[in-house]
């Protein structure tokens, strides 16, 4: 009972340093911005638009802020910024590659693996505003999350700066190692780098489903389907599922920009069959609970946070 009501009190009190902490005020700088500026090779001119960018939604969930204050509207941007220039130094580059060779080479360059590896290379994680709990879960080194911002501290270069200067340090830090991108390529498992494109991006793994299976026992002939929410996403055929899993994650990853600019950037629903059983669970309403003592620890839906200091 006493370690119950001491981990209570110790949720307060981190709730009252979060109100206190609330915040930044207009153009204040991010943690270390002048070490990670000399990193990127670009000085801020407003240093608020840097600190947004290092800004993670737990941090902004505990300190009271809107979600809207959070680096995720960097990211949206730094995404579409990001495409730009890669597109354009991959047509120029490369005039004898077709669309989908291109596309390939692409998926290798802004993929959530190679954008965490850049971030950790400038050391992101150390400057990143995080929840206390994100912290201690591992957050400052979490891909996704190192992903992500790297894609907001772009958006913030090119919305401080213009196309120019987001371009010098794309090139710089990302495409410097393009020889090296395009040899790896042909080593790359396309299933793993589908499903590292679709977690960053809609936090959801695809799905392989069997079509249609062909031909006598010792010469089998699968079909395969990728889908995502329902939705396919790529056809492949092989002479073994693994082989056909393969190739329908190869043409899903060259059809993926034109199937997610179709869909507006958000896939459909799933049906029952396409649900897991998380999601079916997730679904079931809940009672709710009404404790008549300061709650457990364990129980996540009182838990209060605070951000990392």
């Amino acid at each position: 009972m006493v370690s119950r009501v001491g981990s209570w009190l110790r949720r307060m009190a981190d709730r009252l340093a979060a109100i206190v902490g609330r915040g930044p005020g207009p153009g204040e700088r991010a943690p270390g911005q002048r070490e990670l500026e000399s990193k990127l090779g670009y000085h801020f001119h407003d240093p608020g638009v840097l600190r947004q960018a290092l800004t993670h939604r737990s941090h902004v969930h505990v300190t009271g802020m809107q979600r809207i204050e959070s680096n995720e509207r960097l990211e949206f941007l730094g995404d579409a910024v990001l495409g730009l220039v890669v597109n354009r130094f991959l047509y120029d580059r490369f005039l004898d590659k077709e669309e989908g060779d291109l596309t390939k080479i692409k998926s290798l360059l802004v993929c959530g693996s190679t954008l965490a590896r850049v971030a950790e290379q400038l050391s992101l994680g150390e400057h990143l505003l995080l929840s206390r709990s994100e912290e201690g879960s591992g957050g400052r080194h979490r891909e996704s999350i190192l992903a992500d911002a790297m894609e907001a501290v772009l958006g913030a270069v090119y919305l401080d700066g213009g196309l120019e200067p987001v371009e010098k340090v794309v090139r710089e830090q990302i495409l410097v190692n393009v020889n090296d991108s395009i040899q790896e390529r042909s080593r790359r498992n396309y299933k793993s780098l589908l499903q590292e494109e679709l977690q960053a991006r809609f936090k959801i793994p695809p799905r392989y489903k069997i079509s249609t299976t062909s031909g006598p026992d010792h010469a089998r002939h699968f079909t395969v389907k990728v889908m995502l929410k329902g939705m396919v996403l790529g056809v492949g055929s092989g002479n073994s599922k693994k082989q056909a899993e393969q190739r329908a994650a190869e043409t899903a990853l060259v059809h993926l920009e034109e199937n997610v600019a179709n869909m507006g950037g958000v896939f459909p629903g799933s049906d029952e069959e396409e649900r897991t059983e998380s999601e079916r669970s997730a679904s079931t309403p809940r009672a709710p609970k009404t404790p008549d003592m300061p709650p457990d620890k364990g129980d996540s839906s009182w838990k209060e946070d605070a951000p990392a200091s």
